[in-house]
């Protein structure tokens, strides 16, 4: 995926959750943005038959600005790494940046589960430490939900986000395949 059409792709998603979100209604009691961080766990699964799937360990932050109690736009960043992939030598380091809607259910005023479609790029990065090291950027987008358990009006923790992670790399020179890719993550999420 070339440098271009990823940047044109950020700048696209921006501007449209900027003109989308600052025209919503506001409800009162929904706190304006809310910020998360957190350990995420990628379970990544090569499409290239004969490649076992393998973890990567990390975190992920996202910000979700409340348009109103039910509709946020949510920008997501993340970064996983792994020792020695499936026992080849190889270190390596996923990168997600994720755009995109979410939708919450405030029907209890605690517990509010939330489901939403980000879009965006990947990177992978990859070495052994001596003269290889590898370099790639790919389309990706997940799909998933989770919920948040409200502590305090500016606290709350997320126990458990579970997301459906695709990417699209190009496997082994063979052209970009698509991963289907396992993403769940924890951590607590702060309220302003």
């Amino acid at each position: 995926m070339n440098r271009k059409f990823v940047v044109r792709l950020l700048a696209f998603v921006s501007l449209s959750a900027v003109s989308l979100f600052g025209s919503a209604a506001y409800a009162q009691d929904t706190p304006k943005f809310d910020v998360f961080a957190g350990y995420s766990y990628v379970r990544e699964n090569p499409s290239t038959s004969g490649v076992d799937g393998f973890n990567l360990h990390g975190g992920s932050a996202s910000i979700a600005y409340n348009a109103n109690h039910w509709l946020s736009g949510v920008a997501d960043f993340g970064g996983y790494h792994s020792n020695n992939i499936l026992g080849t030598g190889v270190d390596g380091t996923l990168s997600t940046y994720l755009f995109g809607p979410r939708i919450s259910y405030h029907r209890d005023s605690r517990i509010t589960p939330f489901g939403q479609v980000l879009f965006g790029v990947a990177h992978i990065g990859g070495s052994n430490g001596l003269a290889f090291s590898t370099s790639n950027n790919s389309f990706a987008m997940t799909v998933g939900g989770g919920v948040d358990v409200k502590i305090s009006r500016r606290f709350s923790i997320r126990p458990a986000q579970v997301d459906y992670l695709l990417t699209r790399f190009n496997e082994f020179g063979t052209g970009a395949q698509t991963q289907n890719n396992l993403r769940v993550s924890t951590g607590v999420v702060f309220h302003f």
